[in-house]
């Protein structure tokens, strides 16, 4: 077997266990399901793929004087907030149907209806922070479609599943590469809305980003120029029962330059992470100084 075949076959069956899984779980009321997966992602996936271990290398490298166990609880956090996530987003019929109660509110709510009534383009920007799909599953319960663009990944098996149940939220969604954005262009240009995450390693420009060099993509800023769009954050923040969620629309980002406008959506980013470290995916590989980069 070729060592491409045995790539290709790894990627296989780690799709065949989570699609098993995750089948698994949504045998389960909702209300079980959700706190299970958090609770399997906790104590079983994570500490298995080494994903405590990243979190608290971040943690130490953004926080240093915070004590072991308040690292622990924060990557114990994180990881049940992951797996709940995922779940969730699996989860389509029923968190639509939740979604519909969460409460949405904020400054960017009035400017996202404002610029529906008058068919102009907007993007929602936000971070891997509490679960983005609860604050779009809302708004499309709320009347407006909304799109969006993602990071295909790596394995192809488990990509194609997880773009339908991107899909099934409501609104187009696309690949970043050329036909992605090609397609997510002419999405703004008829005035479509659109959701952008930003906070994955990206470009070549380093913005700070809790005090410490984060390659920063300004594409959701340079796109908001280019065709007029309003550049509104926004939430999803998750509730102390774990089930509900928060959802927030903050005020537009002024235009101005697209390193100033993508500063302002970092600084707007690092405050919600500061507030709730444990709902932020500190298992990224986010920062260059990272010394498992």
């Amino acid at each position: 077997m070729t060592e491409k075949s045995r790539f290709h076959l790894t990627y296989w069956l780690t799709d065949r266990i989570v699609r098993a899984l995750i089948a698994a779980m949504l045998a389960l009321p909702y209300g079980w399901r959700v706190p299970l997966m958090g609770r399997i992602m906790r104590h079983i996936v994570g500490p298995v793929a080494g994903y405590g271990r990243r979190i608290d290398e971040n943690l130490r490298l953004i926080w240093p004087e915070m004590g072991a166990a308040d690292r622990a609880r924060i990557a114990a956090a994180v990881l049940d907030n992951t797996g709940r996530t995922l779940i969730e987003n699996y989860s389509t019929a029923d968190f639509t149907t939740r979604a519909a109660g969460f409460p949405v509110s904020g400054p960017g709510l009035a400017a996202l209806k404002a610029a529906a009534a008058k068919g102009r383009p907007v993007i929602l920007v936000s971070g891997h922070f509490g679960n983005y799909e609860a604050a779009r599953a809302a708004l499309v319960a709320r009347g407006f479609v909304i799109g969006g663009l993602y990071r295909r990944m790596s394995n192809p098996y488990f990509n194609a599943h997880y773009v339908r149940t991107m899909e099934a939220f409501g609104g187009p969604v696309f690949p970043q590469g050329r036909s992605g954005t090609a397609g997510f262009v002419r999405h703004l240009k008829s005035g479509g809305h659109l959701v952008l995450l930003f906070d994955q390693k990206a470009s070549t420009t380093e913005i700070d980003f809790l005090g410490h060099p984060a390659r920063t993509a300004f594409s959701a800023a340079e796109l908001a120029l280019r065709f007029g769009a309003d550049l509104i954050p926004f939430y999803g923040t998750r509730q102390p029962d774990g089930l509900g969620f928060d959802v927030t629309l903050e005020a537009p980002i002024p235009p101005s330059t697209p390193l100033e406008m993508t500063q302002a959506l970092t600084r707007s980013l690092e405050a919600q992470v500061q507030k709730r470290p444990e709902q932020w995916f500190w298992i990224h590989r986010r920062w260059k100084r990272n010394p498992r980069k």
